[in-house]
């Protein structure tokens, strides 16, 4: 099942108060990337973030999803609701994620 783009632009919005947020659509879902980094992304209308340690230690219940197949499991966010605790993840998440690799694809992520 394809993401939607009122589920991306919503979750967009969660995070709207950071800077640098961008995405890039990629076969009908979308990866989302912070200071160019990528921190998850939009699989099957679920808003997915990658394994950090700090991750696990602020959702306890960590619920495990694979985006798709053959890739490693992603952590699921469910309270998209609450923006001060994904705006807190995120900032709390971020020295933690690899730095970017250089882009293959000459696209720009689009920026919010």
């Amino acid at each position: 099942m394809a993401s939607s783009k009122e589920f991306l632009y919503f979750v967009l919005e969660q995070l709207s108060p950071l800077q640098n947020i961008t995405y890039r659509a990629m076969m009908d879902e979308y990866i989302l990337y912070y200071h160019g980094k990528i921190i998850g992304g939009i699989y099957d209308n679920r808003f997915l973030i990658k394994q950090t340690k700090s991750a696990k230690e602020l959702i306890p219940n960590t619920i495990m999803e694979i985006p798709y197949p053959g890739a490693k499991p992603m952590i699921m966010i469910e309270n998209i609701e609450n923006q001060e605790f994904l705006i807190h993840l995120l900032n709390t998440i971020y020295p933690e994620l690899p730095k970017p690799k250089r882009l293959l694809s000459k696209s720009k992520p689009h920026s919010i």
